[in-house]
């Protein structure tokens, strides 16, 4: 299972609906879990995004399809980041990273 960073804006639409339900949005995230998506964490932030969502999807297929279902609604758009644990990216680039020559003796 791969991990995802998706971040969210409501549209007016959407901020209509989550003033007047606000447990909307558990059942968003019971609708991705029926799509194959596990939802890990879920921030309702400040700034330019209203939320950030951690999820875990078997492929990049899958999160595409969430994408299209999700923003097909109009209430909401989305960025999706594919997320690499930091371990495993530290060692991909330790074991392609070239080694250090030593200095030859004169």
């Amino acid at each position: 299972m791969g991990t995802y960073i998706m971040l969210s804006t409501l549209s007016d639409g959407g901020r209509k609906v989550l003033r007047e339900r606000p447990g909307w949005i558990r059942k968003v995230n019971r609708e991705l879990e029926h799509m194959g998506v596990k939802v890990r964490a879920q921030y309702a932030v400040l700034g330019p995004y209203d939320f950030v969502t951690v999820v875990e999807a078997p492929d990049n297929e899958t999160m595409s399809r969430v994408s299209i279902e999700l923003g097909a609604r109009g209430s909401v758009q989305m960025m999706t980041l594919a997320a690499i644990p930091l371990d495993a990216f530290i060692a991909r680039l330790e074991s392609g990273a070239p080694r250090a020559r030593k200095p030859k003796r004169r």
